[in-house]
């Protein structure tokens, strides 16, 4: 079987996810730790820095949103229903029995349907769960100069903010699964280091 290197991920596109995969650990750790599931950095710093990597993953967001729509990169993640079910089947059973891979990865499509859908499910469900009840919860002293404070309850606020995290925690340990699913454990996780791909 012959192999070729195509260049996949460009050095900003590399940038941004591992930007992001770091914010996003560290504020799982924190963010798990202020629930009360563990001390590891003292609650108030864990408060503290925790919401400085919020604002940070935010400003980076912000960054990466400009960059996709500025270099057509956007078109990316545009959803399909063609393949998903033999995606789905693939990385059910497909990986384990050196079935080969139903998608063909290069420039223009890096990612396969079914990424894709559960980037739009990350981007339309995950995100504006933990985002609104993050902004909420952030700012629960200036509820009532907002006329919000007869509406919400800082219980169901934190209610769905550990909900999303959850949600984010379940997203994060699929990805790395599927980032095993090369023709090598490694070969994805190299490639979005290096930006070349073996296909």
């Amino acid at each position: 079987m012959t192999t070729e290197r195509i260049h996949v991920f460009k050095r900003f596109e590399r940038f941004w996810h591992w930007s992001q995969a770091a914010l996003i650990i560290f504020m799982m750790v924190s963010g798990f730790e202020v629930h009360g599931a563990y001390k590891l950095l003292g609650f108030k710093s864990a408060v503290e820095l925790h919401t400085i990597a919020a604002w940070s993953l935010i400003t980076l967001w912000v960054f990466a949103v400009f960059w996709h729509f500025t270099t057509g990169e956007w078109k990316q993640y545009i959803p399909t229903m063609e393949k998903v079910d033999a995606m789905f089947k693939y990385y059910l059973t497909g990986i384990f029995t050196h079935v080969p891979h139903p998608f063909r990865q290069t420039t223009l499509t890096k990612h396969n349907p079914l990424q894709r859908l559960a980037y739009l499910f990350f981007m339309l469900v995950i995100s504006p769960v933990i985002w609104f009840s993050g902004w909420f919860y952030l700012f629960y002293a200036d509820w009532s100069a907002w006329g919000v404070d007869k509406y919400l309850s800082l219980e169901w606020v934190a209610f769905f903010h550990t909900t999303g995290a959850f949600m984010i925690l379940i997203f994060f340990i699929a990805h790395i699964y599927l980032a095993t699913a090369g023709h090598t454990p490694l070969a994805h996780i190299k490639a979005m280091i290096t930006g070349w791909e073996e296909v």
